[in-house]
Parts: C-alpha cells; sequence; structure tokens
C-alpha cells in the first residue's frame, strides 16, 4: 500500500514525515467533521503549526484535506497529530433568518458566506417557508433544514467533505456494491436496546399555549411490554406537530438495535452515509440485507488497511 501524508509548514515547506503506528480515519454520518491522526518521529527537519494544511492520499486516490488542530508529545519527542476537515468549523455559530428555500440552498448559502468549498449538493427538493436559527452551530442550522426534509419527504440526505469539498448527498446514491460476512471480517459487536431512543409515548408542545400533540397511537403493546417512554420536544410554528409526532412514534416505538463490524478488509469507498451489505449470523438473528454506516474508522499502515464500521437500520431517517 503507497500512503502519502503531505503537512505543509510554515512558508511554502511541505514535509511528508515518518509514520509511528497507524494512520487513523474516522467519519460520522451526523454532526462531525472527518478527524484524520497519527504520530510522527520527530526529527530536525520537520516543523509545522497548528493550522497546518494535511493531505492523504491512499493508492493515489485522495482520502483527506484538513487541518492540524492538535499536537502532544511523549518522552520519546513523538508528536501525536489530530487533524480535522473543513466541516470541523461548521461548529461556528451565526443568525440566519431565511425564507422558502430547501437544504441545499441553506448549504450554499452557508458555503458563500463563509468561503466553504462545494462539491456534489443534490436538489433536497423540500422548501422550508421561513426559519429563524439564532445563535445555532452551522451544523445545526444544515441539520434542521435536513431534518424537516426528512420528516416532510421520508428522504435523507448526508452532509460531508469529500476531499477538500463540502457534499450534500440523498443517501439512495450512496449505496455501494459491497458484501460483508464473517470471513471478510475478525469480529462483531451486537446489541438490542430499549434504553436509548426508544420511546412508546410522543408528545410535541406548540405555540405560545404551549398545546400538547400526542400521538395517538401511544397506547400501544409496546407501551404494555416496556412501559412509558416518552419523548417531548417543542417545535416550531410552521410545523404540522400532529402529523411529526405520528411520524416520530412509528419511528421510533421499537428497540434499537447496534451492530459494529470489527476488523474488516478495507475499502476507501466506505465512509459515514454509505450503504453496505451485510450477511451475519448474530445469533437471534441472521442479517441478510443493506445497512447504513454510521461511522466508520479506518486504519492504514504500510501492510493494512482494516476499517470498523457501526452500522443502523436503514429505513430509520432521524
Amino acid at each position: 500500500m503507497n500512503i502519502e501524508l503531505l503537512i505543509k509548514g510554515k512558508g511554502e515547506k511541505i514535509f511528508q514525515p515518518v509514520i509511528a503506528g497507524d494512520i487513523v480515519w474516522e467519519t460520522e454520518r451526523r454532526g462531525n467533521p472527518s478527524k484524520l491522526t497519527f504520530t510522527i518521529l520527530k526529527d530536525s527537519i520537520i516543523s509545522f503549526p497548528e493550522g497546518a494544511p494535511v493531505n492523504l492520499r491512499i493508492d493515489g486516490k485522495g482520502v483527506f484535506i484538513g487541518y492540524v488542530f492538535q499536537k502532544s508529545r511523549d518522552k520519546n519527542q513523538q508528536i501525536q497529530v489530530v487533524c480535522y476537515d473543513q466541516l470541523r468549523y461548521f461548529k461556528n455559530k451565526d443568525i440566519y433568518l431565511y425564507t422558502n428555500k430547501t437544504a441545499s440552498e441553506v448549504l450554499r448559502m452557508i458555503a458563500n458566506d463563509h468561503g466553504f468549498q462545494l462539491g456534489t449538493v443534490e436538489d433536497t427538493g423540500y422548501k422550508i417557508a421561513r426559519r429563524l436559527e439564532n445563535m445555532n452551530t452551522l451544523f445545526d442550522i444544515v441539520l434542521n433544514a435536513l431534518d424537516l426534509t426528512a420528516y416532510n419527504t421520508k428522504k435523507l440526505f448526508v452532509l460531508y467533505d469529500d476531499f477538500g469539498k463540502i457534499c450534500l448527498r440523498n443517501i439512495e446514491s450512496m449505496k455501494l456494491d459491497l458484501l460483508v460476512e464473517s470471513d471478510t471480517l475478525e469480529n462483531f459487536d451486537y446489541s438490542s436496546s430499549i434504553d436509548e431512543d426508544t420511546y412508546t409515548k410522543i408528545v410535541l408542545i406548540q405555540g405560545e399555549d404551549n398545546k400538547p400533540y400526542v400521538a395517538p397511537k401511544s397506547a400501544s403493546k409496546e407501551m404494555e411490554q416496556w412501559g412509558t417512554l416518552t419523548y417531548m420536544d417543542k417545535v416550531n410554528d410552521d410545523i404540522n406537530a400532529q402529523e411529526m409526532a405520528n411520524q416520530l412514534l412509528s419511528l421510533k416505538n421499537r428497540k434499537t438495535k447496534t451492530l459494529t463490524l470489527k476488523g474488516a478488509f478495507g475499502d476507501l469507498r466506505v465512509r459515514a452515509g454509505t450503504s453496505i451489505n451485510v450477511h451475519l449470523n448474530l445469533g437471534d438473528t441472521i442479517e441478510n440485507r443493506m445497512l447504513v454506516c454510521e461511522n466508520v474508522t479506518h486504519y492504514f499502515n504500510a501492510d493494512f488497511h482494516t476499517m470498523d464500521i457501526s452500522m443502523r437500520d436503514g429505513t430509520s431517517y432521524v
């Protein structure tokens, strides 16, 4: 495997450091930039500040463009480096009032105002009539628009950085022709739970009088089995609160299942938001379908490329 990791120092100096151990590239489907971590063997030449641009290519393919955000050292003068892509700056806060815009138009507006580089931005379709975002992070502003799109269209979009360009793509267009089976990974962790993100009663509050909207099917067999697990939130006046409550109940009135694949054969196409085919005997069930990658961690060294993948059910969109 040909690994090319370049760091730009002060001026025009470009360094290709000697790496100790693995280079680790992590992506998350929602609300975080991709992260690159590695350890450098210090010599008398290499020198770079926080904020230095970093570029990673594997076998000639661009994988990561980002910036150094943290450096730490040990007694052997090895430097541990943490980098993020440009979506790290989406943690900055801003104020926006917009009308009649799609989520993709909101992203273009933010990119234009803040100087972000855009790549593929697919049309999200749904027009948001009016929305005020007051001192929210840029992540939250875009994700709120995407949530409204999902609630009204059932379409899920993924925001990510692709080698220096911010993309927004329908999750349906990110499916891969990749099959993972027991002989293509080292191990897996599988669990089912009603402890996180499982609710048997949905209550949404709206308006100045705090009128409650309750999903009509709250009294369900799941409530009898699991007890009353209440989800309560306040929503804007421009939302159909009753319809949203019904949709949330259909999504959250079930067990949450988590599946983490460990030490799978590495594939650079796999990142958070992509979907892959999984065929595994999990003990209480046999999984044989396409699942969404929620979190993906790639490990690179001279000899191996492996990845750990946290999966989710692709039928759930929030």
